[in-house]
């Protein structure tokens, strides 16, 4: 079999540069090494920025999210004992945020493209990606107990960390740079109606909180917790408790969460990483397989999307005049958008989170910072832009 584009992992990435190719007629192929009830099923980030919104709606797969989906033009801020909300329109121009979940996303995106796009193969277990430099890469997969291949004009790595692609990219011209953070997160989701309307960030000296949700009925809410944390160790009651300890203000010291039963309970790492270059020959990389965030600024998924929607562009641009600028720039050009994202990110994290041997002189900084933010304009906008997401670009 050969295809023009190759695409490697059946995620959001992957399924909607996908989608993108289909409607600039452009034929692909996906492969995904998991069943489709998996990557339906797998619980990874919910906050959509204004510019990952705007390219779901212009790709046809904005229907559902635009019906389900619940529009946040901010967030709160909770520290030393206050709280303070960042209004995203008013700082940003109108810009806000989408809470949508990536399992709806993927969804929505596996059914337009089982109903109208090229193939899609869950259970493709790519085995290896050979002759990156040449102008017909192959791409070895396993796929119903049968070994076979796939010949492509290009590859695109949507694998994540631990997918294949990235060894396709010689040790010899891989540059990895990473972070690993002294804490986790201990997430839930909660069959409990959330009381509040936006999302809250919390500093607190016994550690981060963060309340999100999932839809009017569903809390997902996260505690820092030390790494190695064993989430058996976290009865249901003591998460209540510090949650609601963690978000305590002084101007609503009685403020409690509404609890019901919590349906998951997972530990999460948190790690920075980024690969360069995101282009070796006819191979690319685009999403998790090239770099991860902290969940802290919301990012990872936004910025796999506008990976693709890069890719996307410079593929059409190829198809359509047989130019190869935006393909050769490809790299650069999105490393400087996720540099971008790492620094927020990363400031984000280490902005809200107690560290384990955290000075006094450290939580001190940590307070002046926020106060700045809830004290100057220019300091809220700087964080409201980043966060709704910096236009996407050709």
């Amino acid at each position: 079999m050969h295809t023009t584009v190759g695409i490697i992992g059946g995620g959001p990435a992957g399924l909607l540069l996908a989608r993108l190719l289909h409607n600039a007629g452009i034929d692909s192929v996906v492969l995904e090494a998991r069943d489709r009830a998996y990557v339906e099923q797998r619980q990874r980030a919910g906050i959509l920025e204004q510019g990952t919104v705007d390219v779901l709606r212009s790709a046809g797969a904005g229907t559902r999210m635009d019906v389900e989906g619940m529009p946040h033009d901010g967030i709160e801020l909770r520290f030393d004992g206050r709280a303070h909300r960042i209004d995203f329109p008013a700082l940003t121009g109108g810009r806000s945020v989408m809470v949508y979940a990536q399992t709806e996303v993927v969804k929505d995106l596996i059914a337009l493209q089982l109903a109208y796009g090229g193939p899609l193969l869950f259970g493709a277990d790519v085995t290896a990606v050979e002759g990156a430099d040449t102008d017909r890469p192959t791409v070895r997969y396993r796929h119903d107990g049968e070994d076979k291949t796939l010949t492509c004009d290009y590859v695109v790595g949507c694998d994540g960390f631990h997918g294949v692609t990235r060894t396709a990219v010689p040790d010899s011209v891989r540059t990895t740079y990473e972070r690993t953070y002294p804490y986790s997160w201990l997430g839930i989701l909660a069959d409990a109606r959330p009381v509040y309307d936006e999302l809250i960030y919390a500093h607190h000296e016994r550690g981060f909180a963060l309340a999100s949700m999932r839809s009017p009925t569903v809390s997902r809410l996260y505690l820092q917790v030390p790494n190695g944390t064993d989430p058996a160790d976290w009865s249901d009651t003591r998460i209540w408790d510090e949650l609601d300890a963690r978000f305590a203000t002084a101007a609503d010291p009685g403020w409690k969460l509404e609890r019901g039963p919590i349906t998951a309970k997972s530990v999460l790492p948190m790690r920075s990483y980024v690969t360069e270059p995101m282009r070796y020959g006819r191979v690319l990389l685009a999403g998790d397989a090239a770099h991860i965030v902290p969940p802290t600024g919301a990012k990872g998924l936004n910025l796999a999307a506008a990976d693709v929607v890069r890719l996307a562009e410079a593929f059409t641009r190829l198809h359509t005049t047989g130019a190869t600028d935006l393909l050769d720039a490809y790299s650069d050009a999105a490393l400087r958008r996720v540099w971008r994202a790492e620094h927020f990110s990363y400031f984000m994290t280490t902005t809200l989170h107690t560290e384990p041997d955290q000075s006094p002189f450290q939580t001190r900084l940590q307070i002046s910072q926020l106060d700045r933010i809830a004290s100057s304009q220019h300091a809220a906008a700087e964080l409201a832009e980043n966060y709704a997401g910096l236009p996407f670009t050709g």
